[in-house]
């Protein structure tokens, strides 16, 4: 656990309250500085772990979950504020519950679910859209714009994976 990009990973997790905090309290500014770091410490902490062989059990595990957090952590607050429906909020619980759920039915199997490209498009363009919001609150139809990129792009990832695997649920008993 001790490898630089999992301390990386953790520095993300722990950007996420100091997002909050800032977002809260109206410093949007900071806010957004704090989500634009904890966003590209995702690209630093997976290139350091590709390229210095420091790819870790607990970096598969904990690098995606950050990002879950700090998103989920943005659009909740969107919600919060009359940004983002809740219902946008819900779809991308839904496919990350189910698509956790594809994963663990494999893992019973043997098998490993990578990343699929279309997860990391649909990371990056919520990570993108969540920040444009953050520096665009007042421009609805950029808000619309962004949260219709999020839904299509996580109901596109989520059937994606489901379909390349499918075969996974032909063993289930």
């Amino acid at each position: 656990m001790k490898t630089t990009a999992n301390k990386i990973t953790i520095a993300r997790i722990a950007l996420i309250p100091v997002f909050l905090i800032l977002a809260y309290t109206g410093h949007m500014y900071w806010a957004l500085a704090v989500y634009a770091i904890a966003c590209l410490s995702d690209m630093a902490d997976g290139y350091i772990a590709r390229h210095y062989n420091q790819i870790t059990n607990f970096g598969k595990f904990m690098d995606p979950l950050a990002d879950k957090m700090l998103v989920l952590s943005a659009m909740c607050f969107f919600a919060e504020n009359g940004q983002m429906p809740g219902w946008c909020v819900a779809v991308v619980l839904f496919r990350e519950f189910a698509v956790s759920g594809l994963r663990l039915i494999a893992v019973e199997q043997s098998r490993v679910i990578a990343a699929a490209w279309s997860g990391k498009i649909k990371t990056g363009c919520t990570m993108v859209g969540l920040g444009a919001m953050l520096v665009f609150p007042d421009v609805p139809m950029l808000n619309t714009i962004c949260i219709t990129l999020i839904v299509i792009t996580t109901v596109y990832s989520g059937i994606e994976y489901f379909y390349k695997n499918r075969d996974v649920f032909s063993d289930i008993d």
